[in-house]
């Protein structure tokens, strides 16, 4: 075999896995889907619910998240609502308190071990037999519990999640590429609920069967592990799109980049730890999806350079790939212009596709990176836009998912 060939079957190779990351798999989903479908089996259904909302520093919108959460359309008698402080230095326990004689628990740990071992505290105080797991950020529709807990009426549902909208007041670059993001990745859930289970639900909005709860090990990320705990037991974490919450989007590359980091980093450690998960022989069409949607998706940057550099080497004595080479400068280019215009203040929306495939690729990396060398997020930091654009974003209009400024 002649060195070009080799170069140019690696060429396609990664062209291959990229397509199925990004088209073949949901396409892989659909069929699967339509051929396999595995419906839940709703009913009318009042559990107990324990409301718990993980906080560090959260004085900002604790208050207005408690209020939206007491004005939940949901048997008052049925719910309890607890805080569960990582040892907060701000007003955060203050806020709480207040909340006290309507009926807000307050849990403050006697040590910050992060975001995953507060709710493992606060499951421990929690009477409910429903656990609704969310941020002091996100804002719940006032009928999400509503939506939600008619699942639990299937025996074999564990886990419920609903949908994301991101909304602000003023839009930006990142904001939308946030927004075209995550409308891929609902699409994607809506379509892993259909067949069997998610392999990850929204941190800011899941519900749990407490007989079905496992404490988490303290730096895992539970949003994802959560699901796999789930399938261990025989059961399904599943997507109810009715069950809708706001949240804010960052409006800076730089903190959505720290944010994807972080996330990855700690799923790339869940995964190994939970590698005889990715077994299909063992796990079936699960296993299929782990490998799918986390494993080739989060490796797309290594594909994606090993095409720029084989395309490169074979540019010089091919046209066609010295255009395929041109195209991807081209792209990248567009995506650095878009960076420096957001830099400079100026919003292109019609650039925040390439700018944040850009971001989330570029996470990745970093996040394998830091995986490999052994680094590990467990403690969590909040980032915030301003005060001053609080107030706005607390009580945002929710846009129907196909307009401009909403987010499915």
């Amino acid at each position: 075999m002649g060195v070009q060939l080799a170069i140019e079957i690696v060429f396609w190779l990664s062209v291959a896995a990229l397509v199925y990351a990004y088209a073949g798999y949901p396409l892989l989903l659909v069929i699967v889907s339509a051929v396999r479908p595995s419906p839940v089996r709703r009913a009318v259904y009042s559990p107990t619910v324990s409301v718990i909302i993980a906080a560090y520093n959260e004085e900002r919108d604790l208050a207005a998240k408690l209020e939206n959460t007491l004005l939940l359309d949901y048997p008052k008698s049925h719910f309890e609502v607890i805080v569960t402080s990582d040892c907060s230095q701000d007003r955060t326990d203050e806020i709480a308190l207040s909340f006290a004689s309507r009926g807000v628990r307050l849990h403050r740990q006697p040590e910050r071990l992060g975001k995953t071992a507060a709710q493992n505290a606060a499951v421990e105080k929690a009477g409910g037999e429903i656990l609704l797991f969310s941020d002091a950020t996100t804002h719940y529709q006032p009928d999400v519990l509503r939506m939600m807990v008619p699942n639990f009426a299937d025996p074999e549902v564990g886990c419920v999640t609903g949908q994301v909208i991101y909304s602000a007041i003023t839009d930006s670059t990142v904001s939308e590429g946030t927004r075209s993001y995550w409308s891929y990745e609902f699409l994607l859930k809506k379509y892993e609920s259909s067949i069997g289970s998610l392999i990850g639900v929204c941190g800011c909005m899941y519900a749990v069967r407490k007989s079905a709860y496992v404490p988490l090990y303290h730096e895992a990320c539970s949003d994802f592990l959560i699901a796999t705990t789930m399938v261990r037991q025989g059961l399904r974490a599943i997507y109810e799109p009715a069950a809708v919450c706001l949240e804010e989007p960052n409006a800076e590359a730089n903190k959505e980049l720290a944010v994807r980091v972080r996330i990855i980093t700690q799923t790339f450690a869940d995964l190994w730890r939970n590698r005889a998960m990715l077994n299909p022989l063992r796990h079936g069409f699960y296993a299929v999806q782990l490998l799918s949607h986390k494993v080739v998706r989060y490796l797309a940057p290594v594909f994606l350079m090993i095409l720029l550099t084989t395309s490169g080497i074979l540019a010089v004595r091919n046209v066609w790939y010295a255009s395929a080479f041109g195209a991807q400068v081209a792209f990248y280019f567009i995506a650095v212009v878009s960076w420096l215009l957001e830099k400079a203040g100026v919003q292109t929306s019609w650039l925040a596709l390439p700018q944040y495939f850009v971001i989330t690729n570029l996470a990745s990396l970093i996040a394998f990176v830091k995986f490999l060398r052994g680094e590990r997020y467990i403690k969590w930091e909040p980032l915030r836009e301003p005060q001053s654009t609080s107030a706005q974003v607390n009580t945002p209009t929710i846009i129907s998912t196909g307009q401009r400024g909403a987010q499915g």
